[in-house]
């Protein structure tokens, strides 16, 4: 997904920048950048490759060469940031959370007009120096965004770092969070709200969909009000989100312990312990366990001094070894018991069906599998879950295509109480070698989020979501 972090701040802000933008490590996977508007030499930038080492190690070494009352940090999981600019607008430096579908499109319009690009990404063009060509085709900053809000397909919310403070903006549809914290003679604005705590901050202000704010050392202001229309992604608190932070001032574990308590009363299974797949899994299994009134048992232990991250891995076979080696199963929990785990989702099942496995060669007597969302169905078009995935290899669209062949109609597979949807349940548990699944309902899911369905974008699951 990618996540951002930017303080402006009356003292030197070096340190706050590198930790708060460290603390979003879980939310990118391939590039990390950060910048300062450094004293008498101006911009500094520094982007490394995440792929195979921690962001820390990357960046710790070159912090005594940086300074600034202010800057920005970014992890990528697509395209090496920050971009710098010198433009009609002055000297920027900017950074994006974005899925841009038409990029193509766009690439070709600029082209026609002459205008070059000089950042490439693995052969392509850099999504984040189109979002900054856009910006430069108007004559202020907030004219800018707005024409990249109304020109790309997709989402994007942005940081961008100025001599004269840095300007936030959210996704125009809100699909990915921006939220604003304060500490004495310093603001920040970051995608999570955990980066806040140990970096001294207290979480301000949580930014509207489509608004944009300019931060200065002094105070932030609204230059852009928020809109009255939210998509906001109900994916951060099933899965991308990590546990102590909150969006849309709704905390992430304790939605997910909601949904784990939603799962379990819906459930008449009998089992011996509860275990939730590291690491967003966990959540959900103590909210079923407290509900069930069953303990909450480590049957998987993960190993993370040197398999901390099952998706950094490009080739997908290599992914899949991580996924498995990183987790340990422990046989003194888990000889012959019967246990309900539960994960955050099913995206191919391959991960899940090698747990499966790996359990009852562990002696499980039985194992029963409960998903915090409903099933996928539709790839993802505005972040980037399973954007490389074909759509028939998701588990869903699988069972589908094995029980009745190529099919348009997903309304009855994504309805819990039709006939179709069990059986693609039941197919899908059959594949994976498991005792019983259930996954939530969306309507669950919604009132465990604790938002209007109209302000969550849920299409993963009902494809209701678009442009």
């Amino acid at each position: 997904m990618s996540g951002f972090f930017g303080v402006i701040s009356k003292n030197d802000c070096v340190e706050d920048v590198f930790y708060g933008t460290d603390y979003h490590s879980h939310l990118g996977t391939k590039r990390a950048g950060m910048v300062f508007i450094v004293p008498q030499r101006g911009f500094r930038r520094s982007i490394h490759n995440l792929e195979n080492a921690y962001f820390r190690n990357k960046f710790e070494n070159e912090l005594g060469d940086l300074r600034g009352n202010s800057g920005m940090g970014i992890i990528s999981d697509t395209d090496p940031q920050p971009i710098l600019f010198n433009s009609h607008l002055g000297r920027f430096a900017i950074v994006t959370v974005s899925r841009i579908l038409n990029i193509e499109e766009l690439e070709s319009r600029f082209l026609e007009k002459k205008i070059h690009f000089t950042e490439n990404f693995e052969g392509n063009i850099n999504p984040t120096e189109v979002v900054a060509n856009l910006i430069c085709e108007k004559d202020d900053f907030v004219s800018g965004i707005e024409y990249v809000f109304e020109s790309i397909k997709g989402s994007c919310s942005l940081l961008i770092l100025t001599e004269e403070g840095i300007i936030a903006a959210r996704d125009k549809l809100g699909r990915t969070p921006v939220v604003i914290g304060k500490k004495d003679g310093a603001f920040a604005a970051a995608v999570e709200t955990c980066a806040f705590p140990n970096t001294g901050f207290e979480t301000e202000y949580f930014m509207g969909p489509g608004e944009i704010v300019r931060l200065t050392s002094d105070d932030y202001t609204t230059l852009r009000k928020p809109g009255d229309k939210m998509q906001i992604c109900a994916f951060l608190w099933v899965y991308y989100g990590y546990p102590p932070s909150y969006y849309e001032g709704i905390n992430v574990d304790e939605c997910r312990n909601r949904c784990g308590a939603a799962l379990a009363k819906r459930d008449n299974v009998e089992a011996d312990f509860v275990c939730g797949i590291p690491d967003s899994g966990i959540g959900h299994a103590i909210g079923y366990g407290n509900e069930k009134g069953i303990p909450y048992k480590r049957a998987y232990s993960k190993y993370t001094p040197t398999w901390p991250r099952s998706f950094m891995p490009q080739n997908q076979q290599q992914r899949d070894l991580v996924a498995r080696m990183k987790l340990i199963p422990n046989k003194a929990i888990i000889d012959g018991k019967r246990m309900v785990f539960l994960d955050d989702s099913i995206v191919r099942g391959t991960q899940l069906k090698d747990n499966t496995i790996d359990l009852h060669r562990t002696g499980a007597k039985e194992v029963h599998m409960r998903i915090a969302c409903p099933p996928l169905l539709y790839p993802c078009e505005f972040l980037n879950f399973s954007q490389s995935r074909s759509p028939f290899e998701l588990a869903g669209r699988k069972a589908i295509r094995q029980i009745e062949g190529e099919t348009s109609d997903l309304n009855e597979y994504s309805d819990p109480d039709s006939e179709k949807h069990k059986k693609m349940i039941e197919k899908i548990a059959e594949t994976l070698g498991l005792d019983s699944l259930i996954y939530q309902r969306l309507d669950d899911l919604v009132e465990a989020i604790g938002l209007p369905k109209e302000k969550l974008c849920t299409h993963c699951w009902d494809g209701s979501s678009y442009c």
